[in-house]
This record gives structure tokens, sequence and C-alpha cells, in this order.
């Protein structure tokens, strides 16, 4: 399990070509609005204010990378989903975010967060099927997994159900909770997996 010594904000960026050109692997977290992803973040890297959490749906508008350990990063995208920007924005973003994820090199994985508390949206599983249909590398963390427990093994198991209609094999998946750090050892076991496949 990867130990998580530093974490260090180190720019955000409005297109993938204006991304640091090192050769540093990168890891991308997006999910839609208000899904909790920057709560999720400073969890998993124990620095409570790394990732700016807000009240405000779709605060984050750039592609905001943090240095972590001084060897890889991870990329925090927009949200996608409620916020409450023009179409002309939404348009910029779903471009920004697309041409990240497709033609990033340095980017190893997409973790797309999913809301275990309610049942499956279809936003979420239209982008599951897209990651799909793009062969990028993605795994899916469903958050705020500490809350009603039994609707959240529900709508946990409604979405691997709804995908079990098209895909013929699940996608990796993570439980995970900010409030009580649940599934920070198994991310950060798969996150260590990972780098060492790619420093190979």
């Amino acid at each position: 399990m990867v130990i998580i010594k530093t974490a260090i904000y180190t720019g955000s960026f409005p297109e993938y070509k204006k991304c640091p050109e090192k050769e540093t692997p990168e890891f991308a977290f997006i999910g839609r609005s208000n899904v909790g992803k920057s709560s999720l973040i400073n969890m998993i890297t124990n620095h409570q204010h790394l990732a700016k959490t807000s009240g405000r749906p779709g605060k984050t508008q750039t592609l905001n990378f943090f240095l972590i350990n001084g060897t890889w990063n991870i990329v925090d995208l927009p949200g996608y989903g409620f916020a409450k920007v023009s179409k002309t924005q939404r348009e910029q973003f779903e471009l920004m975010i697309s041409e990240y994820l497709k033609f990033r090199p340095q980017m190893l994985c997409v973790f797309q967060l999913v809301d275990a508390c309610i049942p499956p949206q279809k936003i979420d599983l239209e982008f599951t099927d897209w990651l799909g249909e793009e062969q990028i590398p993605f795994c899916i963390a469903f958050t705020k997994t500490d809350r009603r427990k039994k609707a959240i093994k529900e709508n946990i198991q409604a979405y691997r159900d709804k995908l079990a209609e098209s895909w013929e094999t699940l996608p990796l998946t993570f439980t995970t909770s900010a409030e009580n750090n649940a599934g920070r050892d198994e991310v950060l076991a798969y996150l260590d997996n990972v780098l060492a496949g790619n420093a190979r």
C-alpha cells in the first residue's frame, strides 16, 4: 500500500495541452457534481484542505493538479451533471474532460465517483459506458457509504445490475466514505499496484 507523505497543489489548467509536460503518472478523479469528490481526494491523501470542498455544485472548472510524494499526480476534474452553467460552458467542460481522458498519455486510471446514497443515475451510467467505449482505464468509487446502509447496498447492487445488462466484465469498484475513511486502504493499495506496474 502506498504511503502518502506529501500532497501539494501545483496548478490548474484549462485544457490538456496546457498541462505539465513531465512524464509524471496521473490518476484522475471525476463524478457528478456534489458527489463528494474533493472530500474523497482529501481523505485519500490525508490532507484535509488539499482539494477545496464547496456546497455549490460545479465549483471545479479546470484540471487541478496535486503532486503526491513528488512522484505522481492526482488530477481533480470538473464534475458533470447539475452544475449551474450555461450550455456553452457545459460544452467547454465536456470537451476539456473528454480530450484530457482520451489524449493525456500520463493518465493511468480514472476514478469515476458515484453517489451510493441514490439509485443509479442515467448520467453516471452513460459516463461509465463512454469510458468503456473509449477504452479508457477506469474504476468506480461509490461515495458516501457511511449513510443509510440498507439503501446503499441496494443502490450499489442496482448499479452493478444495470451495467451487467451490457458489460461482459464489470469494472473494478470501491466502496468509500470520506466520513469514516472507508475504502482508503483499498484505494491506496490499488494505486500502489498501478504505479508499480507502470514502473516496470
